[in-house]
C-alpha cells in the first residue's frame, strides 16, 4: 500500500524476526535509520538488532548499505530489504 513501507527480512534476519516481512505505517518518507529502529521495536527481545547491524540494505532493488542510513530516504510504497551475509560462494 502507498501509505506503508514494507520491511523484508532474509535468512538469519527472517529467523531472528520470526517473520519474512513487516509493514510500517508511513504517511511521509522515513530514513533507513528510523526503519531500523521500528523493526527492532517490533521484535523486542530478539537478536534482530544484532543481525540487522551486519545486513546489506536495499531500498527496492537499489543497494544503499554504503550510504548514511540517517540520510537515505524511503518513500511510502517502497520496500526495504535486509540481507545478512551469506556463507559459501
Amino acid at each position: 500500500m502507498a501509505d506503508e513501507i514494507t520491511l523484508r527480512y532474509w535468512a538469519a534476519a527472517k529467523a531472528a524476526a520470526g517473520t519474512a516481512s513487516d509493514r510500517v505505517a508511513a504517511e511521509s518518507p522515513m530514513t533507513v535509520s528510523e526503519l531500523l529502529g521500528r523493526a527492532v521495536a517490533l521484535h523486542g527481545g530478539t537478536r534482530l538488532a544484532d543481525v540487522l547491524g551486519v545486513c546489506a540494505v536495499l531500498v527496492d532493488d537499489r543497494p544503499v548499505s554504503s550510504e548514511d542510513p540517517g540520510q537515505v530516504q524511503v518513500q511510502p510504497g517502497q520496500t526495504v530489504q535486509f540481507l545478512p551475509p551469506f556463507a559459501g560462494g
